[in-house]
């Protein structure tokens, strides 16, 4: 399933693409809304691993501006939430990741990213 959790991992693996390959821009894609048990200390855990820009202007693509620009240094219940839904609530089921640099596009489909490259593609 594409996730925001998931996209926050992803780039690029182009041959060629080194650069400028996170994160990818989502293009096209119909979300689907699922809830997901709530539990604030693996969201406390997972904090440090995440890349906040990426995952905030991924956020605001698909049409959430509810998490703040830049990662709180104290975080509250709200907050928490926020984030929660954000990277576990909301599914890409169709579209495209796109990558910024070479423009290279993975599709979705059935809320599953192909990042299989073509044999002339592969690094």
């Amino acid at each position: 399933m594409v996730r925001l959790i998931t996209h926050n991992l992803l780039a690029c693996h182009a041959k060629g693409c080194t650069t400028n390959n996170f994160p990818l821009q989502f293009k096209d894609v119909s979300i689907e809304l699922r809830e997901a048990e709530f539990n604030a200390d693996f969201l406390k855990g997972l904090l440090p691993r995440i890349e906040w820009k990426a995952l905030v202007d991924a956020a605001r693509q698909l049409g959430d501006t509810s998490l703040p620009l830049e990662q709180p240094e104290m975080v509250d219940d709200e907050f928490l939430k926020n984030l929660h839904h954000v990277l576990l609530e909301m599914h890409i089921e169709e579209g495209a990741m796109v990558c910024p640099n070479c423009s290279h596009v993975y599709a979705i489909s059935n809320g599953i990213p192909n990042m299989l490259l073509s044999e002339h593609e592969i690094a």
